[in-house]
């Protein structure tokens, strides 16, 4: 159980990083510009690093529950897996979404592709070296 909420708060830590670079380097800036009428002109830093933090428990207690189910034979590898189907869902969805109903340069939306599928790889290998889901497998 510790060990679940150290690596959640690591995760935590990590998305709150990863976001910020993720959405306030230069280029960011430049491709999110078309965002500028609808977004906020002052998004609450504090509530964005609490939903990182909630999505890191949320994340690593999702990742135990699939690890049995998840294709690979180590920790590493279902560590990809569950990057991959991270992504699949939180981020490609998003996208294409998007697509479909707001008008989006195509490189604004490869961006966030990309950047969402390196965030989440490194957030599905840090779960799948970092939790010993197989101590808790072989229990059942």
């Amino acid at each position: 159980m510790i060990d679940y909420l150290i690596v959640s708060l690591i995760a935590g830590g990590l998305f709150v990083f990863m976001d910020g670079i993720i959405s306030s380097n230069p280029m960011a800036k430049q491709l999110f510009l078309v965002y500028q009428s609808i977004g906020k002109t002052n998004p609450s830093i504090m509530a964005g690093v609490t939903i990182d933090v909630i999505y890191g428990f949320i994340m690593a207690a999702i990742f135990m529950v699939l690890y049995p189910s998840l294709p690979g034979k180590n920790g590493f590898l279902k560590g990809i897996s569950f990057g991959v189907l991270a992504w699949f869902f939180r981020v490609l969805m998003y996208v294409v979404s998007q697509f479909m109903i707001i008008n989006i340069p195509v490189s604004t939306m490869l961006y966030i592709l990309w950047t969402g599928l390196l965030e989440m790889m490194v957030l599905g290998v840090f779960y799948g070296l970092a939790l010993k889901v197989e101590k808790l497998d072989s229990r059942r």
